[in-house]
């Protein structure tokens, strides 16, 4: 076989295995099998972070509600985009029993505090660790969320920018299922 033609055969076979590697990789993380994190139907895993008054926020504290708990940082992009749709559904699903809460990945509260004016972020921000992270599987890249059922256990992991009519109907689908009377 000739040697160009060789090598690019070579190339191509290790783009389909990269290729396929992230579709199988995607295909575990929507069943909800997390690497190194909690994965679907398993409890959250708790933390007590500082909001940014220094008021420690604990996740065990919204037992009972419909949670959304979104990694995420003033500087990412994708993030900045969505957090207006996370304000309306707040408002539009909280009293209905939905709590957003926001861990900022940021290194200071300055930014955060600044965004949230900005923003009129009507929802919960803590500034996040990354330990935090890692209780969660490690954050490699933001955003990413997850919804929480009123039990306490992770339902859905969303990694990048998702459409908000999704995360609505994940969101109401949760909100209509009663707690269990453990």
């Amino acid at each position: 076989m000739n040697p160009k033609l060789k090598s690019w055969f070579i190339g191509i076979l290790v783009i389909a295995a990269v290729i396929a590697l992230f579709v199988i990789a995607q295909h575990h993380l929507a069943k909800g099998n997390f690497p190194g994190g909690p994965s679907a139907q398993q409890l959250a895993p708790d933390f007590s972070l500082p909001d940014l008054s220094n008021k420690a926020v604990t996740l065990s504290s919204y037992h009972g509600e419909v949670v959304l708990l979104d990694f995420w940082a003033t500087w990412c992009e994708p993030c900045r985009d969505e957090t207006p749709h996370f304000v309306d559904i707040q408002n539009k699903y909280g009293p209905q029993g939905l709590q957003i809460l926001g861990i900022s990945m940021d290194d200071s509260s300055q930014p955060v505090r600044d965004f949230a004016q900005q923003y009129h972020v009507n929802y919960p921000l803590v500034m996040g660790t990354a330990k935090t992270g890692q209780l969660y599987g490690g954050i490699l890249g933001l955003p990413v969320f997850y919804l929480i059922d009123r039990d306490g256990r992770i339902r859905a992991r969303h990694i990048g920018p998702t459409d908000p009519s999704v995360l609505e109907k994940e969101i109401a689908d949760l909100l209509q299922a009663p707690a269990s009377q453990n």
